[in-house]
Order: C-alpha cells, then sequence, then structure tokens
C-alpha cells in the first residue's frame, strides 16, 4: 500500500513541478504565487479534517518544522526555475533520498534489506541517468546554488513528515500547521519584498527616465500578473501540492523512509514526459534507459513487498 502512495504522490509532485517551471517563466510574484499554494494547502486540510475528525496531538506540532522546511525548499526550487537549467535544478531537487536514507539509519536505525538496497541503488541511478542526460557542463551551472538549497530542505520535509508519524500526528491537522507556517512566511516574505520594490521605483524611474524614453521603458517591461491573478493560480496549483502531501505521509508512516523518499523523487520523470511530449524535446537514448532502469527498479521493489 505504501508503494502505491508513494508513486502516486510523485504524480502529484510532478505535475507541480510542471507547474512551478511554467510560472516562474510567467511575470508573476513568485511570493504571492507561492502564498496562493499555501493557502490552498491550508484550506482543504481543515475542510478535510472537519469531516474526517483526525485528532490534534503533539506530534502535529512537527508540522510547523515541515512548514520552515517546505517553505525554503519551495522557493529555491521555484527560484532555480527562474533563473537557472531546469535540468540542472532537477537534478539536485532528485537527490534528497540519499541524504533521507544516511539520516534515516542514524536517527531511527532504520536499514535496508539486501534486496531492497539494491531496488534504491536501481531506482535512483535510473532518475540520475534521466536528468543527467540533459547535456550538463560546468559552462551552465547558473541556479545550482538553488537546487542545492532544496535538496536539503526537500530531504529535511521528508524527514520531518516520517518523525510526526513517529511521533503520534495525524496527516491532516499537521498538514493545517505545515501550511499555515508556510503561508505566514510567504505572506510575511511577499509584504517586505513589495514594500522594497515600492522604496526603489522612484530611484529606478529616474534612471530610466534618464537613459531611455517612457515609451521604450513600457515596450521593454512585460505587463504584471495581478495579485489577484498571482493569489488564484497559486491556489489552483496548491491542488497538486497538498493532493501529493497527502499521500506522502502515510506513505512514510508505513514505509522504509529511504524507500519512500526515492519512489517520490521520481516525480523528475513526469516533468520529462512532459518535456518530451508536450514541448517536443528529443528523447535522448540516455534518458529513455533511465527511465526504463527506474521504473524497473519500482516494478522489483513491489515484487519484494
Amino acid at each position: 500500500m505504501w508503494l502505491l502512495l508513494a508513486a502516486s504522490a510523485a504524480v502529484c509532485f510532478g505535475l507541480r513541478g510542471i507547474l512551478y517551471q511554467w510560472t516562474s517563466r510567467q511575470p508573476a510574484d513568485r511570493n504571492v504565487l507561492l502564498f496562493g499554494v499555501y493557502a490552498c494547502g491550508a484550506v482543504v486540510a481543515l475542510g478535510l479534517n472537519v469531516f474526517w475528525g483526525q485528532s490534534w496531538t503533539a506530534g502535529a506540532l512537527v508540522g510547523i518544522a515541515m512548514g520552515l522546511f517546505s517553505f525554503v525548499s519551495n522557493s529555491a526550487m521555484h527560484k532555480g526555475f527562474a533563473v537557472g537549467k531546469a535540468s540542472l535544478v532537477a537534478l539536485l531537487v532528485g537527490l534528497p533520498p540519499l541524504i533521507v536514507v544516511l539520516a534515516a539509519m542514524l536517527l531511527w536505525d532504520e536499514h535496508l534489506s539486501m534486496g531492497q538496497t539494491l531496488c534504491f541503488v536501481v531506482i535512483l541511478g535510473g532518475g540520475l541517468l534521466v536528468k543527467s542526460a540533459g547535456g550538463l557542463s560546468l559552462r551552465n551551472m547558473e541556479g545550482a546554488q538553488w537546487g542545492l538549497l532544496a535538496m536539503v530542505t526537500f530531504a529535511f520535509t521528508d524527514l520531518s513528515s516520517k518523525q510526526a508519524a513517529l511521533s503520534g500526528g495525524e496527516t491532516l491537522p499537521t498538514l493545517v500547521l505545515m501550511y499555515v507556517t508556510g503561508s505566514l512566511l510567504f505572506a510575511i516574505t511577499a509584504v517586505f519584498e513589495r514594500k522594497r520594490q515600492q522604496a526603489g521605483a522612484a530611484h529606478e524611474a529616474a534612471t530610466l527616465a534618464r537613459k531611455e524614453t517612457a515609451a521604450a521603458a513600457e515596450e521593454k517591461q512585460a505587463p504584471r500578473w495581478s495579485l489577484s491573478k498571482t493569489f488564484g493560480v497559486g491556489m489552483a496549483v496548491g491542488v497538486t501540492n497538498i493532493s501529493g502531501m497527502i499521500l506522502m505521509m502515510p506513505a512514510m508512516k508505513m514505509g522504509v523512509t529511504g524507500l519512500v523518499s526515492a519512489i517520490i523523487a521520481l516525480n523528475a520523470l513526469i516533468i520529462m514526459l512532459y518535456a518530451w511530449t508536450i514541448l517536443r524535446e528529443r528523447v535522448k537514448p540516455l534518458e529513455l534507459a533511465g527511465m526504463i532502469l527506474a521504473f524497473a527498479g519500482v516494478l522489483a521493489l513491489r515484487l519484494l513487498g
């Protein structure tokens, strides 16, 4: 059951990645957009808990730490897609299982069997093969710092999710606290960023007036999305995020932490399929081989389970 939940979460997070990559190229306020993503999560999680009535236990407080880590990881991933090469950011974002497996061994004494270890290596190796086949080089490393930050904090989010389950935290109350925390952080960041931009607007306008005509400046700048449109798009994107988290948390509770993290990390393959079919990018032999290898590892893990 945990494998099905983790695979479904990977699909949701893959869709989230596609939408993040698209919105990162739009003239939208990143913090307002992500505020919408987290506001959606808070509303959905709270609404579902009204019907399901899961208990508010002390373990749910771990959701606050999850909110902090996911605030950093989602910000960094979105920023990485905006300024860097998507394949490089995807490569780094796909590496959290390496951290998660080692941390789970140290924190909870979780060990993989020989067969599970082999499956882990095959799944992770297949994912890395797909993502590293994108022609990375030292000359296109822009955005690497954001991808690296996202990698570390996504790993901490996974580990916090496992800790919440071990501490007796129910899924929905934990997610409510996570999304409320993230929403507050994005709202505060958006307000401060907006004030900073307004403070520098007068100086920027004066500089533009000296260098070019008002008409030229207007042509140069793309029209920005309104706050309501940005927030609304964020709410829509948030459906994929909250769906993935609702599926991930019980998977973490039932399965081995490192393996669940490895399955979820395959969400990058969804993004590759999107690039191949919708964006019409050429499929490279190494990418195809990596995808086959990754799904073979998932199948082998299912047979072992």
